[in-house]
């Protein structure tokens, strides 16, 4: 691990350069540019509003906040483990000719997928003030969930950046997988409500999507006290995870342009 954050001091301004390039790239051909860092979760946000509050009646207090909050954490989370398989593949080019650590890839991926989330986050917060959504100094624990949800994302994303390489089925597994975890995270609607006993629990905690999404949702929108437990638990897990990927990564990162 100590090689892990000295390359990620010596790396971090190439990984933010990066960063940068690849945000100015997604919109350097479009007339509305950076609008579209906006545009695009809004709209997502009245679609499931509109589909889920208005056609399914859903009465969830604040819905259009709840919605914008999980669809900020949910893409996040999609767009770390989705961006990472066929990451070092996608590098082709740099993994073959110029010796990075394979980790800073996905190190400097993840600081677009931040940029985004805090955009969308952003609106919601505007949404909150719209709903007249009362504020708490609850919401000064969405930065460990925040935190968290970063960890254990950028641990996954490492296991599946490394198995990405030598799986080639592995993308399409991880998009239907993806798929069906969308319906049980409780992006638009709300897992403790809906899904009472045994199935309702081992769903919300067992899936870390749906578990710190409904965490963020209760220090930003219902100023109610985190589940300090099951975030312990998920730190642990996305500490073993993340180091288990570092040192996978480490162990082959070396063969990984023999391979592509």
């Amino acid at each position: 691990m100590r090689k892990f954050f000295h390359n990620i001091r010596k790396y971090n301004k190439y990984a933010i350069r990066s960063a940068k390039a690849e945000l100015k790239s997604e919109v350097a051909d479009s007339y509305l540019n950076w609008l579209w860092w906006i545009i695009e979760p809004f709209c997502f946000m009245l679609i499931y509003t509109f589909i889920f509050g208005v056609v399914f009646k859903n009465n969830e207090l604040y819905f259009a906040s709840f919605v914008m909050v999980g669809q900020a954490a949910w893409q996040f989370f999609e767009r770390m483990l989705t961006g990472s398989v066929n990451l070092i593949l996608n590098n082709r080019d740099l993994v073959t000719k110029v010796y990075v650590p394979k980790y800073i890839l996905l190190y400097s991926k993840s600081l677009t997928y931040l940029f985004k989330m805090f955009i969308s986050l952003g609106l919601a917060f505007g949404l909150m003030l719209f709903q007249h959504v009362p504020l708490s100094w609850h919401i000064i624990f969405a930065i460990p969930v925040l935190m968290i949800l970063y960890l254990v994302s950028f641990g996954i994303g490492l296991l599946l950046m490394h198995f990405g390489v030598t799986l080639n089925d592995l993308a399409n597994l991880t998009n239907i997988a993806l798929k069906m975890l969308f319906y049980l995270s409780g992006v638009f609607f709300n897992i403790r409500k809906r899904l009472k006993g045994t199935v309702g629990y081992f769903i919300l905690r067992l899936n870390p999507a749906a578990f710190l999404m409904d965490e963020l949702r209760k220090a930003l929108i219902y100023a109610d006290m985190p589940n300090f437990k099951w975030l312990l638990l998920w730190t642990v897990a996305g500490a073993l995870l993340t180091a288990l990927g570092i040192r996978v990564i480490h162990k082959n990162e070396n063969s990984y342009a023999k391979v592509i």
